[in-house]
């Protein structure tokens, strides 16, 4: 009995340990996007239903040793795709379809061990079932979901901060060798234990009816809502926050905890508790929905709650309905189906067919279609059309705020990289301002009036650090100014004749929406060369630009990425400089201090550092609250702080280790 468990906890808890490390390695190479999570969560999940679909299949078909036979010699074989360390070739072409190369990479470097890893819990309780005649297996599973949920918070906390991304992998590689070990183990145990009568008798010839094609739907629903509302809700922190492993982790491992609660024991999931919490967590959700700019401990905590309510319902009333262990094989593959059908909704078909996220008021509707379908059958008639009644009144709120996601906007757009929305809004007496917002989060601005048109806003105003930093470049020669982030192109105003701009970004629709809703780009007295592409790897393509100045701005939702921050993404910057250039990063963030980040880097590589934080003045429409990281060559500073002179030296913090693309610790910089 012991050696089952072990090898389930075991398994569960690499399983989802692995995630977020190779997350973390591949998010460089896709512009750190926080649809790079989501994309990973379906690749988990096809690969978690893949596997469930082999242990039904040789549960079905196979007597018990040749299953101990088939898995064997399987485990072995992935040996050979150790370690797990994802191919750097694949950042050449990852840009070209982002969505498929995530999926291809994983598949590449970690889907053969994460296959088997995912059959571990079902086979195992399988077997246990067949050996122990027990009930018990279903407590397995519970016990497996907590490794997974201790694998998950462990990771920003214990393995994160102290280990580089490749060590971490390695370590995971280690882990797995002894996986192999202990399954083989509980394998042999199996084999053993297995009776000539029950090695003669199929499994299928057990008088146990097989569930009805409804009862399977309706697992399969149940699962679906629970991975829709999982990633919809994640993907709604990680991109108005920032794309960080913590907020990857914490709402996936409140989706774990709700099925430890209702699969080790029934008792946990009160029906009428969690009934009665399901529609306040409705109405606390759609006061997160119809408000921005909510501090974000309560953000999280109203988001992490209602999600706990929504699993622990659709989880606790898949406990309820589960079938006799015979068909125990099944029971998960009905389940792993509809977490995979949920997460290619939501990582794959949204970005494909919605131009808003309409995703998650889906999967709020769907949760409370399925309450009343679970509830139906013992309820009486008063009862059924209030819960109709309830239904369609929700329903039709839902269907608002569905529509405010795009009504009176522009232009709304969305694909691998987030949505994009501009909108016109009035500035008293002087006329209309358009933004262009990426999800929440503004990313430029102007106004329309031609007698303004011209004049840099937001983040770019003249008394920013970028825009002082501009102004006090010659004038007596044509410069080259790279900037790594297009937005609304408002730096581009800056530009003067002769001027060279080249201007970096990796979402065309970006381009498309500066181009076309934007006149920065257009009326910029200098020569704009929009270069497509993740602006580091372009870089590292590139001949040297010898730059005046080149300018970090790209954000990903809230938050500048963090491979754009590293020490190895700084000496590319550097390579591309003139002895006298600017190096200017955008460090602006809400929730983020990335100041001792830039510090540790202009540290480590000999560099003076100053930071302009611009507080505007009351009343002040054409700038916005900035803060701007200038780093220089020694020999610059003096010459740059007179030209400045509201900006201030920045020490390093003392014992905060430089980013690498190997190591990066988020955790650390929360404000």
């Amino acid at each position: 009995m012991i050696s089952f468990a072990l090898t389930v906890f075991l398994s569960a808890f690499l399983l989802f340990q692995i995630q977020p490390i190779i997350a973390k390695m591949i998010l460089p190479w896709f512009g750190g996007s926080s649809s790079v999570w989501s994309t990973c969560l379906v690749f988990f999940q096809a690969a978690l239903l893949l596997g469930y679909l082999y242990v039904h299949l040789l549960h079905e078909w196979l007597s018990p040793r040749r299953q101990v036979i088939v898995h064997g010699v399987l485990l072995l074989l992935s040996l050979a795709t150790l370690p797990v360390v994802a191919n750097p070739a694949w950042k050449d072409v990852a840009f070209a379809s982002p969505t498929w190369n995530v999926l291809a990479v994983l598949a590449a470097t970690v889907g053969m061990p994460y296959l088997l890893l995912s059959t571990t819990g079902p086979l195992m309780q399988a077997w246990y079932a067949r050996s122990f005649n027990s009930l018990m297996p279903y407590r397995l599973y519970a016990l497996s979901n907590l490794a997974s949920m201790l694998a998950l918070l462990s990771y920003p906390v214990l393995v994160e901060p102290f280990f580089v991304v490749v060590q971490q992998a390695h370590a995971w590689s280690v882990g797995y060798v002894l996986f192999v070990v202990a399954c083989l183990a509980s394998a042999w145990q199996s084999w053993q234990g297995v009776s000539s009568e029950l090695e003669r008798r199929p499994a299928s010839s057990e008088p146990v009816p097989r569930p009805p094609l409804r009862e399977c739907l309706l697992w399969i629903g149940l699962a679906m809502t629970a991975s829709i509302l999982l990633l919809a809700l994640t993907r709604h922190l990680t991109q108005d926050v920032a794309p960080v492993p913590f907020l990857w982790v914490l709402p996936l491992s409140i989706y774990l905890l709700s099925f430890i609660l209702c699969f080790d024991a029934p008792r946990y999931y009160h029906r009428r508790g969690f009934l009665i919490a399901l529609p306040i967590a409705f109405v606390a959700l759609d006061q997160v929905l119809a408000e921005g700019g909510m501090p974000v401990p309560l953000l999280v905590s109203l988001l992490c709650g209602a999600l706990f309510v929504f699993c622990m319902v659709c989880h606790g009333e898949l406990v309820r309905r589960r079938p006799p262990v015979r068909h125990l094989t099944l029971f998960y593959l009905m389940l792993s189906i509809g977490g995979a059908l949920g997460g290619s909704l939501v990582g794959l078909l949204a970005p494909a067919l919605f131009n808003a996220y309409f995703e998650l008021p889906i999967g709020l509707f769907l949760c409370a279609v399925l309450v009343i379908i679970v509830l139906w059958p013992q309820a009486r008639p008063i009862w059924r059309w209030l819960l109709l009644a309830a239904v369609a009144v929700y329903g039709g709120r839902l269907v608002g705020i569905s529509v405010d996601y795009v009504e009176d906007y522009r232009r709304v757009m969305r694909n691998f990289y987030g949505q994009l929305r501009v909108a016109d809004v009035s500035e008293d007496d002087l006329g209309v301002k358009r933004k262009l917002l990426h999800g929440r989060i503004n990313h430029g601005e102007q106004f329309i009036a031609p007698e303004h048109s011209r004049r840099p806003t937001a983040y770019y105003c003249e008394q920013s650090g970028i825009g002082q930093a501009l102004l006090s470049l010659p004038t007596d020669r044509p410069r080259r100014i790279g900037v790594v982030g297009l937005g609304a192109g408002t730096l581009a105003t800056y530009g003067r004749e002769g001027d060279e701009m080249r201007l970096y970004e990796i979402d065309d629709q970006v381009l498309e929406l500066a181009r076309s809703e934007f006149s920065y780009l257009a009326e910029s007295r200098a020569r704009i060369v929009p270069v497509l592409g993740d602006g580091r790897l372009m870089l590292e393509g590139e001949a040297p630009q010898a730059f005046d100045l080149l300018a970090i701005d790209a954000f990903s939702g809230d938050s500048i990425p963090a491979h754009l921050l590293t020490l190895e993404a700084m000496q590319s910057y550097l390579r591309h400089m003139k002895g006298d250039g600017i190096l200017a990063v955008h460090i602006t963030n809400r929730y983020l201090d990335l100041q001792p980040v830039v510090a540790a880097a202009a540290a480590k590589l000999g560099l003076s550092i100053l930071v302009v934080d611009l507080e505007p003045a009351d009343g002040d429409v054409f700038c916005r609250r900035s803060l701007w990281a200038l780093l220089v060559r020694p020999g610059r500073v003096a010459s740059l702080q007179a030209a400045i002179t509201s900006a201030r030296p920045l020490p390093p913090r003392p014992g905060f280790a430089a980013w690498t693309d190997g190591f990066s610790n988020l955790l650390g910089i929360l404000k």
